[in-house]
């Protein structure tokens, strides 16, 4: 295997980013409540060297590190949140909350925002030693999981001096990610009625909650009449009360709207308001609607996705062991047939049943179909040239959101596969440092698929982060 000159920088330095991971995973936090995972963050950027921007966009939970002098500005975006209700002990392949009901890091973020980090140390420490010009940032990033942090960020400017955005995201099979992201809004439906004596008079009483039901039978007659490529969910936030002898006088649920393509979410989020709104009418009920949260869809750069899968194909899979593979093949017994598929499936290629952790990563010119879920970065990626890879930290057909993924988050394979992840980042960092004719093409390439209208926000123009209203959720 030939070096990068940058991965000798990665690897000096991926001890205190695995501690760091580790750290973050055993205090995890949801969106808009990460505080001790960002303190952590913080700590470290400081001890590293890095000035330090705390408070970015107004959000108490994010920050910027930044180290270098002159030349072209690159970002490390990285994310610390994990996901209510997914507690689960460490390294055991069976269900078993830590405690019940409780956070866990069903999602990997707690690698993804070391990951990143580790990959602004190694380019920054590269820059130093070679005399180069350039920048580097690292944006620690709330809320990725339904709270938008980085639609907000990047409506703040945050990343207005940005030249080129690079990410990852844990997987089970390494690849370069590639496709486009679907759209979302996330927004809370309150209905206000009327409280009364469910028995003595209930003609006195206008249903809040039965106006929610109505909205969302009336959502789900909508499903037959939306475009196949869009998805609509819901959670009830607020029945109005335990007590069925009253008639509810309030009730909220908050809906996930998503589309191809941030225009087409907003019109079904159109039609899904009017569904509230005859809901509403036919119970003598008010409703009133928050926007939450919205992220555009993603803009893939093909100069940037070639220039990572070089690095990425130079530098092979992750060095997984014996131990490894028995350790990942423990978890895939716990999946079915349809997970490891599935898995193969999002990167497009062809299930295999004889391995547990990947030997191969993702050729170049491997057709992929559309990424399924909804993603900030997405908002950075009509901005800023953004490239992402996907990282093998996780044995073959582990579900994202899933307490096998949690399970595994601080295990020798995980931390191998995230530095593996830091070093492809930071290879690609040092490429476009170097290549500025690279930078033009990725700027290009951007500027054509966006088109002469370029990036329209698509939160409300008055909206602020929910921080209050997700941190309590």
């Amino acid at each position: 295997m030939n070096e990068h000159p940058v991965w000798s920088y990665v690897h000096r330095a991926q001890a205190d980013l695995h501690a760091l991971s580790n750290a973050v995973w055993a205090t995890p936090e949801t969106c808009y409540a990460e505080t001790r995972s960002t303190a952590a963050h913080v700590a470290e950027l400081k001890r590293q060297g890095f000035a330090v921007t705390e408070n970015v966009a107004g959000i108490p939970t994010a920050v910027m590190g930044e180290a270098g002098e002159g030349g072209p500005v690159i970002a490390f975006l990285g994310e610390y949140d994990a996901l209510a209700g997914l507690s689960q002990v460490a390294d055991l392949a069976e269900r078993k909350p830590m405690v019940q009901g409780a956070n866990g890091h069903g999602c990997g973020h707690n690698l993804l925002g070391s990951a990143a980090m580790l990959a602004a140390i190694a380019l920054r420490d590269w820059l130093h030693d070679t005399g180069t010009p350039g920048r580097v940032r690292y944006y620690g990033c709330p809320a990725e999981e339904g709270g938008a942090g980085k639609t907000f960020m990047v409506r703040d400017g945050a990343f207005a001096d940005v030249d080129i955005a690079i990410s990852w995201h844990p997987h089970s099979i390494p690849a370069v990610m590639l496709g486009s992201s679907l759209a979302n809004a996330r927004v809370d439906f309150s209905f206000t009625g009327r409280a009364s004596h469910a028995a003595a008079s209930p003609h006195l009483g206008r249903s809040a909650l039965d106006a929610m039901e109505l909205m969302n039978v009336g959502v789900n007659y909508l499903r037959e009449h939306m475009p196949d490529s869009a998805r609509i969910h819901y959670a009830i936030i607020d029945g109005g009360g335990i007590s069925p002898n009253v008639v509810q006088g309030q009730a909220k649920v908050r809906y996930v709207v998503r589309d191809k393509t941030a225009p087409e979410m907003l019109k079904l989020l159109a039609r899904v308001r009017k569904v509230a709104q005859g809901a509403a009418l036919m119970t003598e009920t008010e409703v009133q609607d928050e926007v939450l949260a919205a992220v555009s869809n993603l803009i893939p750069n093909d100069p940037l996705c070639a220039a990572m899968q070089r690095n990425l194909d130079l530098l092979g899979p992750p060095p997984f062991d014996d131990l490894d593979r028995a350790y990942a093949a423990r978890f895939q017994a716990t999946m079915t047939e349809e997970d490891v598929a599935t898995a193969y499936e999002s990167v497009g290629m062809r299930p295999r049943a004889d391995l547990a952790l990947p030997d191969f990563v993702v050729p170049e010119g491997t057709p992929v179909p559309p990424l399924a879920g909804s993603t900030d970065v997405a908002d950075v990626s009509w901005v800023v040239p953004t490239v992402q890879l996907w990282g093998a930290t996780y044995a073959i057909g582990t579900p994202f959101h899933s307490w096998q993924m949690v399970a595994q988050g601080k295990s020798p394979l995980a931390l191998k596969g995230m530095t593996h992840a830091a070093a492809v980042m930071a290879a690609t960092g040092v490429d476009v440092i170097r290549d500025a004719d690279l930078r033009k093409r990725a700027w290009d390439d951007l500027a054509a698929r966006i088109g002469l209208k370029g990036y329209t926000c698509p939160l409300p123009s008055d909206a602020e982060p929910p921080i209050a209203a997700m941190a309590g959720s």
